[in-house]
């Protein structure tokens, strides 16, 4: 039945409940992550909104489009794929984040990293970009879709969690924390085997991927053989509308800071991935209180003994 699907509708299934526009907080985020997505056109549309909410929030359609060298159509188009039902709800967004800019509550700058920044500027960008990318993708995580996701894991016979880099390493972090509580999970760092295991999926089993381009072709293929097995499929990606969710019951989008030579998009990823998987893990941990902390006790209880163990030896 998810196959046919799957082809009938291109392979995305639909969400579950509605997704409101954005908060004008979240529109910056909303445009680092869908920007690179975007037709040029339309990236300069994004680009002068997120970068100049007051000046554009001032201007009609036809000023943004003259503006931007688009057309009125491009502006609508882009407004819709930022998350608003038209042109006038953007400039209502626009003009919250200038307000919100003004007062000093919305930070309007962005900071690069250069080869010759003294160490303590390097600690203090990378702390704002650290702080900026959680704030980003907390405001723009939409929690219909995060707590049906935690329902599933909660009621998941077992977990497969894929990850490839960076995003491997998200998903050991997720498989480990579940098997803390108790729950049977598994983040095969294999391709090969991840597509095995997800053979043996089925109805009630959750397959989850975490990739931030949501193209990276060994995470989509387990996961779309998990989809075709009846498992339900959860993605966690910085690209909302990337190959990755065509198999995916539930997206969870993560936010990224602006990529640059010496930081890639790697590093801020997989910060806000964790954030996503820790609100995952602790949704779980929250529903599954009466056996998850026997088992979280259990397991401290046991990393003590060890450590005094080996602390004792001669």
């Amino acid at each position: 039945m998810k196959e046919t699907f799957a082809k009938a509708s291109g392979g995305r299934r639909a969400t579950v409940g509605g997704s409101a526009p954005p908060a004008p907080a979240a529109l910056a985020a909303k445009v680092r992550t869908l920007a690179p997505s975007m037709t040029r056109s339309m990236q300069r549309v994004a680009e002068a909104v997120a970068g100049d909410p007051a000046g554009c929030a001032a201007l009609t359609v036809t000023g943004l489009a003259e503006l931007t060298g688009t057309s009125e159509a491009t502006v609508v188009r882009t407004a819709r794929l930022l998350g608003y039902p038209g042109y006038r709800d953007l400039r209502l967004a626009l003009a919250g984040l200038a307000a919100q800019q003004q007062s000093g509550r919305a930070p309007a700058i962005t900071t690069d990293i250069a080869v010759d920044d003294p160490i303590a500027d390097v600690v203090a960008k990378l702390a704002y970009d650290e702080q900026q990318t959680l704030a980003d993708t907390a405001a723009g995580l939409d929690t219909v879709q995060l707590g049906a996701a935690v329902a599933a894991l909660v009621a998941a016979r077992r977990t497969d969690v894929y990850g490839i880099g960076a995003s491997g390493l998200v998903a050991q972090d997720l498989t480990q924390k579940m098997l803390r509580i108790g729950l049977i999970a598994h983040a095969p760092g294999d391709t090969h085997l991840a597509v095995t295991n997800a053979v043996q999926l089925r109805a009630g089993d959750v397959a989850l991927a975490i990739t931030h381009s949501g193209s990276t072709g060994d995470v989509i293929e387990p996961l779309r053989v998990a989809f075709e097995r009846g498992a339900t499929t959860v993605a966690i990606t910085g690209r909302p509308d990337s190959p990755v969710t065509q198999y995916a019951d539930h997206v969870l989008t993560t936010s990224t800071s602006r990529e640059s030579e010496l930081r890639p998009a790697a590093m801020s990823s997989r910060t806000s991935q964790l954030l996503v998987v820790d609100c995952l893990f602790v949704g779980v941990a929250q529903r599954t209180y009466e056996s998850a902390a026997p088992a979280l006790a259990a397991s401290y209880e046991a990393l003590a003994h060890r450590h005094g163990a080996h602390r004792g030896r001669p």
